[in-house]
């Protein structure tokens, strides 16, 4: 598959094909099979949508963003997020070698490269616009999810130990990065913490964004 147009500024989404039974399979016993990957796929859509309306300020060489998967095929994604966006499967191994598989990006011209997941709904254009600006002074920018994970990762170049190691899934994961970034000197800048809705007693979060969306129209 050939590589997207990179800009300076790059942006990785990493979603799943929202195929039932294989999505947000903590969410099957509230929502059922057919529920929790339609709720993938909303939540996967809202984050789009946050991507779309980012405006970089100021410019630094362009923003550029694509979508890695999982699940699915190309075909599958274009049907359901359109044609006009740029995919990348992620590939086999575990969250850390598709992570570092995806920052390719910075072979291809990259300054500033940012990685983020679809199931943290209050990630919205200001974060993304802050975790950037963080950029321009330090090494690495987290975002810190209430689970003892991260939603996002940003860094200005590949820094392949900040993925190895890590006991992904866990609520270790950020604190392990954390230690990582300590000793490797890495200066850190942190985002504010948000939730991901992954368990039954996480879906009043996405609620709570489905309402103030419904109110604003």
């Amino acid at each position: 598959m050939k590589l997207p147009q990179i800009a300076k500024q790059h942006l990785i989404i990493f979603t799943r094909y929202p195929e039932a039974g294989k999505t947000k399979t903590r969410l099957i016993p509230a929502l059922g099979a057919e529920g929790a990957a339609s709720l993938h796929r909303q939540m996967t859509e809202h984050t789009l949508s946050q991507v779309r309306q980012l405006h970089i300020d100021p410019p630094h060489g362009g923003f550029s963003f694509e979508v890695r998967y999982a699940g699915g095929d190309l075909q599958l994604m274009q049907d359901w997020l359109g044609t006009d966006l740029v995919y990348q499967s992620q590939g086999e191994g575990d969250l850390g070698q598709r992570m570092v598989r995806s920052l390719v990006a910075f072979e291809s011209g990259t300054e500033q490269a940012v990685i983020i997941g679809s199931d943290c709904p209050g990630l919205n254009t200001q974060i993304l616009a802050q975790a950037f600006k963080h950029l321009y002074l330090h090494d690495l920018v987290l975002g810190p999810a209430l689970d003892g994970g991260y939603y996002l990762i940003g860094l200005r170049c590949l820094i392949k130990e900040l993925f190895t190691n890590i006991d992904w899934g866990t609520a270790r994961v950020l604190q392990q990065t954390i230690d990582v970034a300590q000793q490797l000197n890495l200066s850190v800048a942190d985002l504010p913490p948000l939730a991901d809705v992954d368990r039954p007693e996480d879906l009043p979060i996405w609620e709570k964004i489905v309402n103030s969306n419904s109110n604003l129209v």
